[in-house]
């Protein structure tokens, strides 16, 4: 297909700082006013060890996509990564997981807002479980277009605007840590009993905690390196950085909100039944208890600025990934259409309308959390199996990062996003794959019926081990115990031991299946030789 290169393109305005400062605004949303609670009900004392296996976890899978990214300079690179490994079939599915994985999150964020303001407007959520009221679907639908309106902006006063925030925003969960062990200091809360919430939560409040959920913000980096000044030095660093930088925050943050707990009220409550009056601003309803009034009011205010500037920042990355898979024929090129000002603005306008409809079937922060994670981590958990084929395809082309014993550590990447996704329970997972099924019929019938292509041009062949993965992950789901939702026919210990080693057979199966070395190089030429010129014209 030929490139006009008249038509507007994105522009190359994106400094390091700018990315950095990106993937930490990603990270400090709505995740660092909820999370300590929710991980805090799931895994008591034992949080800390969520947000640190997390961490880890996604910086392995942060460290397979530093290199990736210096391979694909491209704004919604991920959806280009897997069409040049695997073929357009599993580029159509990968480049839909990765909408559905980032179009909620702006409804998240906007619905983290309207939670935490209900604590002053009335009739925002229902009390009993947050769930969004009428009312409180008006505002969030206001707040989102908000979101969407300001990010007709060009991406260079995107991100110096959020380069601004982030300071914000990075201070804020930081003092609160202070603030809360300043007035209440229980250490002895380390050491209570966590039997009704047990080990396995360490693990679940990965998933549905918002752990994994609040460290992905990593991927702003990747997302925007399409219009980054200098992507191959200042990408990786800043996918690192951020990681690094957002683990030790919510640490911090998740040890200060243990410490500063009324060991009655657990005494009382226990972790598992932990809750407090202001449910729907659990943070600054604490900071309330230990006598930290005058912080609360900081929170509630800093309740709109978190989120909502993460809101828009995810709304600038989602419409880069809207675009980047109209590119790829996942969505009519329409959506790749460019104002002059480099604003993909019919990607935005998508964004939006998908985004309110996200509002029903998850119409609480809690709700969607565990949606967001397991198909986030669905999304990129194939970027071990691209940084293999990548590397055998393309041995000789630069990489300015490259990932030490990658042969070991892409499996076990690849084996962790896996487990991650058992972590947020069989219902999840079959809302995920049951909406991918059907996005496969939807297009497997358009392919043969509306357009009555034959079987050869489907090109099938390289996206088969999808079947046995995506029915795998939902037996073992259905195998697992009851605390992940499960039938309990497997011991939590022996279905992480199982399903390590059914990771590791679809692992070398989806290497096995990949395009032919010669195609990849081909493909990739196409995608980032076009991509170049159409630069160097701009």
């Amino acid at each position: 297909m030929s490139i006009d290169h008249t038509a507007p393109t994105l522009k190359k305005q994106a400094s390091f700082i700018g990315l950095l400062f990106a993937g930490i605004g990603g990270m400090i949303g709505s995740g660092w006013l909820f999370g300590p609670l929710e991980t805090a009900t799931q895994a008591g004392p034992l949080s800390l060890y969520s947000w640190i296996i997390g961490g880890v976890v996604v910086l392995l899978i942060a460290l397979v996509f530093a290199e990736l990214a210096t391979l694909f300079p491209l704004s919604g690179a991920l959806v280009h990564m897997s069409d040049v490994s695997h073929g357009p079939l599993v580029g159509f599915v990968w480049g839909w997981i990765l909408i559905l994985a980032y179009i909620a999150i702006a409804p998240i964020e906007a619905m983290a807002i309207v939670s935490y303001a209900s604590a002053y407007i009335p009739d925002l959520t229902h009390a009993s479980d947050g769930v969004l009221t009428a009312k409180g679907f008006t505002v969030a639908a206001i707040i989102l277009a908000v979101m969407v309106a300001l990010n007709f902006l060009m991406i260079k006063t995107i991100l110096s605007v959020n380069s601004w925030i982030t300071i914000w925003k990075i201070f804020v969960p930081i003092a609160t840590a202070i603030v809360l062990i300043t007035y209440s200091w229980h250490p002895e809360n380390f050491f209570s009993q966590t039997h009704k919430v047990g080990t396995e939560g360490i693990f679940t409040a990965i998933a549905t905690g918002g752990v994994f959920f609040s460290l992905f913000g990593f991927r702003q980096a990747l997302d925007l390196a399409g219009e980054s000044n200098n992507p191959q030095r200042d990408v990786p660093i800043a996918i690192i950085g951020t990681v690094v930088i957002g683990t030790c925050i919510y640490l911090l943050l998740q040890f200060g909100f243990i410490a500063a707990l009324d060991p009655d009220m657990l005494s009382k409550e226990g972790w598992g039944d932990l809750h407090f009056k202001g449910i729907t601003g659990p943070l600054a309803a604490l900071a309330t208890a230990v006598g930290a009034a005058w912080w609360a009011t900081i929170l509630y205010a800093d309740a709109i600025v978190s989120p909502g500037a993460c809101g828009f920042v995810y709304t600038t990355t989602t419409s880069r990934i809207v675009m980047a898979s109209a590119e790829n024929h996942a969505l009519p090129r329409f959506f790749a259409r460019v104002n002059d000002h480099g604003v993909p603005w019919a990607a935005l306008i998508l964004t939006y309308v998908v985004g309110l409809l996200l509002f029903l079937p998850f119409p609480s922060w809690q709700k969607m959390v565990g949606y967001i994670s397991s198909i986030t981590v669905l999304s990129y958990g194939i970027g071990p199996i691209l940084l293999v084929c990548l590397r055998k395809a393309l041995p000789d082309t630069p990489r300015p990062f490259k990932l030490a014993a990658a042969n070991w550590l892409a499996p076990v990447a690849f084996v962790c996003a896996n487990w991650v996704m058992l972590w947020a329970g069989l219902d999840t997972l079959q809302f995920i794959f049951g909406i991918v099924a059907i996005i496969i019929v939807v297009h497997a019938g358009h392919h043969f019926i509306w357009q009555r292509k034959d079987w050869g041009s489907f090109q099938a062949q390289h996206a088969w081990w999808l079947v046995p993965y995506f029915a795998g992950l939902w037996l073992l789901a259905w195998l697992s115990p009851a605390t992940l939702g499960g039938t309990g026919y497997l011991s939590f210990v022996l279905i992480m031991l199982v399903s390590a080693m059914f990771s590791i057979v679809i692992f070398f199966l989806a290497i096995r299946l990949a395009q032919c070395p010669q195609q990849m190089r081909i493909t990739f030429g196409r995608k980032v030789g076009a991509t170049t010129t159409t630069d160097s014209q701009t």
